[in-house]
């Protein structure tokens, strides 16, 4: 149990779960032309995941400090796990995602793709020993990372099957998984300052260079208010341009994402106390589940 928590598999399980609805409640039922068939769909899940948890290995090992102060009752590495594990264990999963991935580009004829992997995998080994601690830059990298779960489905379904006659199919599905990556995009990113308000105490005594250690804490919360507005403005733009015509996406994205956006710009104007920011925090995530399983409306939104 300790692996799998030093591992999350929680977020994992996140990842996994956007994958499979990507492929099987919004691709495959509107016959779009793939490249995977269900066993290349679990290599890239595998590996993706193995990605994912070696980065999240090699953060608590960075994290070692900052955890004693900012939330003592989990840390794992050190405690429950020992440093040498926890570094053999992120090699190994970095080791079998990137060979993972090097067969999955081979499989759909495009071997460029096998550096995607190789970028992922540095860029969050980067991120934990160093981006992380500078302002903003380690926020925008790791929010491009999980934007890159989603889009990384369409590259490698998508692209690889597009032809003269296929294109613009092709790419209207593609353009759909991009706005979802720009969403889960903006989302985190609002997250990860949030978190960094949560967090401030241990990352202060850590050197780190966070918005609210650069410009104090009363600053950086009115940037956390001003940002809320930005995925909450993006929402009711998309649907109102369009998904307005479906009742039944519009019931399901003004209740349970634009209701609790607007809950979350609400409650970040007065925050001010961690358990307050570790409150809109697990709402931020909450939202990118929801948005997550809107996936399953393209099939009644589509065929109409």
């Amino acid at each position: 149990m300790n692996i799998l928590n030093l591992i999350r598999w929680k977020n994992l399980l996140m990842i996994a779960t956007v994958q499979l609805l990507i492929k099987y409640a919004f691709l495959d039922p509107f016959d779009a032309d793939i490249m995977f068939n269900w066993f290349g769909m679990a290599l890239l899940i595998l590996s993706t995941l193995c990605l994912a948890a070696a980065g999240n290995i090699i953060n608590d090992i960075y994290d070692v400090e900052t955890d004693r102060v900012n939330r003592p009752h989990k840390v794992i590495v050190g405690k429950k796990v020992s440093e040498k594990m926890a570094y053999n264990l992120f090699v190994i999963f970095n080791v079998v995602g990137i060979l993972i991935g090097f067969y999955l580009s081979h499989m759909v004829g495009r071997s460029g793709f096998f550096a995607l992997f190789v970028i992922i995998s540095a860029l969050l080994y980067v991120y934990a020993t160093y981006l992380k601690q500078t302002l903003l830059i380690g926020n925008i990298v790791i929010s491009i990372l999980v934007a890159m779960s989603i889009l990384i489905v369409g590259l490698f379904e998508l692209l690889p099957a597009i032809t003269p006659q296929n294109q613009p199919t092709q790419l209207f599905f593609f353009k759909i998984l991009l706005d979802y990556a720009l969403f889960a995009f903006i989302i985190n990113l609002v997250r990860e300052i949030t978190k960094d308000l949560q967090d401030i105490d241990g990352d202060y005594k850590a050197d780190m260079n966070t918005l609210p250690i650069a410009i104090g804490r009363e600053r950086a919360s009115k940037v956390l208010f001003a940002l809320t507005f930005l995925p909450l403005f993006a929402v009711v733009y998309y649907l109102m341009t369009y998904l307005y015509k479906q009742p039944i996406a519009v019931a399901y994205f003004l209740l349970f994402i634009i209701a609790p956006l607007l809950y979350i710009t609400i409650k970040t104007y007065s925050a001010k106390t961690k358990k307050e920011f570790h409150h809109i925090s697990n709402v931020l995530k909450l939202v990118m589940v929801f948005g997550m399983f809107s996936l399953l409306l393209y099939r009644y939104i589509l065929i109409q």
